[in-house]
């Protein structure tokens, strides 16, 4: 394998980037409408199965930055995930990011239930008094509270991103949240991460001021 490197100044690393993800893409067609998120989560992760694998509900996209114009707020499954949100956009628009994992009253909340952080976290949302898009990049059990919640209509959600990892329940999650007849992105099966979550938030963010 012949290995040469590129001379690519700092500020264009991600162009260049998104260069070479469009070229390996080829003739690989992406709807218009979902192509930002598809190409930002391939910039991630460097992994082209992504193409393949997001499952987006009709307007997916569309519906989360109406959703983001009027000042909604993420809530996520993991501190990483809240890490790697640009903040800054999203408050120009009124909203904040929310994670409870490591809240007390959570902890007590889910050692007092016998269930896991990611369950009690997702009753704490139910507190918050504003339009919510729901980022999942690690636990499918917030995934599988959300869904129940949803089917008994405490909570109505504007967009859920489900893209938990793993093998335990991870598929199952993320078939069920796509028959909770709200909006969604989902990866389909076992690949996901709180870094893919915080993609697809990103995504939809930097792509607002294209529309």
């Amino acid at each position: 394998m012949n290995l040469e490197m590129e001379h690519v100044l700092p500020q264009d690393i991600e162009r260049r980037s998104m260069e070479i993800i469009a070229q390996e893409l080829g003739d690989r067609r992406l709807d218009d409408a979902n192509a930002d998120v598809i190409k930002r989560v391939i910039h991630t992760t460097a992994d082209f199965d992504y193409a393949d694998t997001l499952c987006f509900s009709p307007s997916a996209v569309e519906k989360a930055r109406a959703a983001l114009q009027r000042g909604a707020d993420i809530v996520t499954d993991t501190q990483m995930a809240k890490a790697g949100i640009n903040k800054q956009r999203l408050g120009n628009l009124g909203g904040q990011v929310h994670c409870f994992m490591s809240d007390e009253d959570v902890a007590n909340a889910a050692k007092e239930q016998g269930t896991t952080r990611a369950v009690a976290s997702m009753d704490k949302a139910l507190s918050l008094q504003k339009p919510l898009i729901f980022a999942i990049g690690n636990a499918p059990t917030a995934l599988i509270r959300l869904y129940e919640h949803i089917q008994e209509g405490r909570i109505r959600p504007e967009l859920v991103i489900g893209v938990p990892v793993g093998f335990v329940n991870v598929v199952y999650a993320k078939e069920l949240i796509m028959q909770a007849d709200v909006p969604f992105i989902v990866a389909r099966g076992r690949k996901g991460g709180s870094n893919v979550a915080a993609a697809i938030v990103n995504a939809l963010l930097y792509g607002m001021g294209k529309r």
